[in-house]
């Protein structure tokens, strides 16, 4: 099975990402997706095994509208998916970030979409989201491919080349003490 058939097959059979892929797609959001740990970390959990998924430290919708970049409307839009899920355990920690300005975190020229701002992103098996379609099915949104993901590794993008955040992350959030068998890649 290719890596987009496998990923999409997963998501499927998790309840709790599925539940949080619809609940997203109710908000109308341009060019949305979950990301990061959401895809990340599912993946990670089935190539060592756990026989549960790995609790989420948040989940990323991430989404693109140039109209309305505060950060007030993200907050507005975290407060309605807490909730719609309010009464769900374990707990939707909800993290909702507008591509559209977060150029600006990092001082780069301004994004054009979704996935041109999580090709960004610092590690290469980060920079994938996956969305919900009209009709149900699961599309994925990976900028740098999904190859890396399957390959048990933590890669610096090259086109972020942040490495001092790169250790940062790695070290603090304890992605090698959750998934012992990957390695670093820089």
């Amino acid at each position: 099975m290719n890596p987009q058939q496998q990923i999409i097959e997963w998501l499927h059979a998790d309840p709790y990402r599925m539940q949080a892929l619809s609940v997203s797609r109710e908000l109308g959001l341009n060019q949305w997706c979950l990301a990061a740990g959401f895809v990340r970390n599912l993946v990670w959990d089935h190539l060592h095994g756990h026989p549960s998924p790995t609790p989420l430290n948040d989940i990323d919708l991430v989404y693109f509208d140039q109209q309305d970049t505060s950060e007030q409307h993200d907050l507005q839009l975290e407060t309605q998916l807490v909730q719609k899920t309010a009464v769900q355990h374990p707990p939707f920690p909800w993290s909702v970030k507008n591509q559209a300005r977060m150029h600006l975190r990092s001082g780069r020229q301004p994004y054009t979409s979704t996935e041109d701002a999580i090709s960004y992103w610092v590690e290469v098996e980060t920079a994938i989201g996956a969305r919900l379609t009209a009709n149900g099915a699961i599309e994925l949104v990976a900028p740098l491919g999904l190859n890396a993901l399957f390959t048990r590794t933590i890669t610096l993008n090259s086109k972020n080349g942040e490495i001092d955040t790169y250790y940062q992350r790695v070290n603090s959030k304890g992605w090698l003490q959750y998934w012992p068998e990957l390695r670093l890649v820089v």
